[in-house]
């Protein structure tokens, strides 16, 4: 599963639950609150502010509609709309008849409570227990202040506070839970890309790895070859040659599985590494920026120049100069003629002029149109 299809797949439970939970709200304020409330209309002192409490919960429900089908959370109106909803209970509390607090005449006491729940749904379980919470104080406060709290009102208020509170908050862990496995799950989905993206990369670090030391035994193993049966000498110059263009590409290939800012520089300053080592004096200087290149154009800008280093007697100079249509890799040195290696990738050439024992020699690459 893709980040598209778990972005989707979440975006889908969410407006299932959101869906869900309006319904529900719709039934309980614009159905079972609204009966309680018209069939106990005689008993309101003033009836108008019952009916504007209703009519600002149903706008608040017919607000969640709107949102729900342009597929967009409430932002920065939940907050005024919480205090709408508790502003209204207020309201209603205020022309309650007296001892009715948490009975079916106090109808918002259950009506008031899902209307938040709908806005704070996608918000965490605690901000959802808070408004609960002050939901229910709105109501005590109304029957400590203006009912008598006996033995039965307060038992009443409990029984009444364990659905008008248990209901909404047993949704509300719902979808908490379902937000945090949602959110475990695509955690989990992310580390199993990475590390199959990660498995992936060795793999095929591996085999290029394999077939470049395929393709050096082509010529270091006749060496090791040549020293076990005792047809090749040690103190050769052919032979001190071949080993050194040998030690420089083992170098090269090392160097390239490093993660370095610049790999062109890097391998070749392993390829000067192996004619210092022999008491060649190399300078090495870049000018210039150029793209990052592939491995086998790096080969190639390397490759003749490592049979140059290796070659050389006392000193080398090499430049790299560079644009974004343009790498050369020049090489300067006392080796004399040599026979340089062909370019294997397409855009690659190499120049080379050889006067007395300075021969000097340049690998340019041109991306291919």
């Amino acid at each position: 599963m893709n980040d598209t299809t778990g972005e989707q797949a979440r975006a889908h439970l969410g407006r299932g639950l959101r869906t869900s939970t309006l319904l529900i709200a719709a039934v309980i304020v614009l159905g079972l609150g609204a009966a309680n409330m018209i069939s106990h209309l005689d008993a309101y002192p003033s009836v108008r502010p019952q009916v504007f409490a209703l009519a600002v919960l149903g706008a608040v429900l017919a607000g969640e509609g709107v949102l729900l089908l342009r597929g967009r959370p409430w932002g920065r109106l939940r907050g005024p709309a919480i205090a709408v909803v508790l502003a209204v209970s207020v309201l209603s509390y205020t022309t309650l008849p007296d001892g009715q607090t948490s009975t079916t005449v106090d109808w918002i006491f259950g009506a008031a409570n899902w209307v938040g729940l709908v806005v704070l749904l996608d918000r965490p379980l605690r901000i959802s227990v808070a408004f609960l919470l002050a939901h229910e104080g709105v109501a005590l406060l109304h029957l400590f202040l203006f009912d008598e709290p006996t033995g039965d009102a307060l038992t009443r208020f409990a029984t009444g506070s364990m659905s008008v509170v248990g209901f909404p908050l047993c949704l509300a862990v719902g979808a908490a839970v379902l937000r945090d496995l949602g959110a475990a799950a695509d955690a989990s989905r992310r580390e199993i890309e990475r590390v199959r993206v990660a498995a992936a990369v060795a793999a095929e670090s591996h085999r290029r790895r394999r077939q470049r030391f395929t393709e050096l035994s082509a010529t270091t193993v006749p060496l090791l070859e040549g020293f076990a049966d005792g047809s090749l000498r040690a103190d050769d110059a052919a032979v001190q040659r071949a080993c050194a263009i040998e030690a420089a590409r083992m170098r090269r290939l090392f160097a390239e599985t490093d993660a370095v800012a610049e790999p062109l520089m890097h391998e070749l300053r392993h390829c000067a590494d192996v004619a210092d080592r022999k008491g060649v004096a190399v300078e090495l200087d870049a000018r210039g920026k150029w793209p990052a290149l592939p491995v086998a154009v790096r080969r190639d800008l390397t490759e003749a120049v490592l049979t140059v280093l290796a070659t050389a007697a006392s000193r080398a100079r090499v430049t790299v100069v560079g644009d974004a249509g343009l790498v050369s890799v020049s090489v300067v040195a006392d080796c004399g003629a040599v026979d340089l290696p062909s370019p294997a990738v397409p855009g690659v050439e190499v120049e080379a002029l050889t006067g007395g024992d300075m021969t000097w020699m340049e690998v340019r690459w041109q991306p291919v149109p």
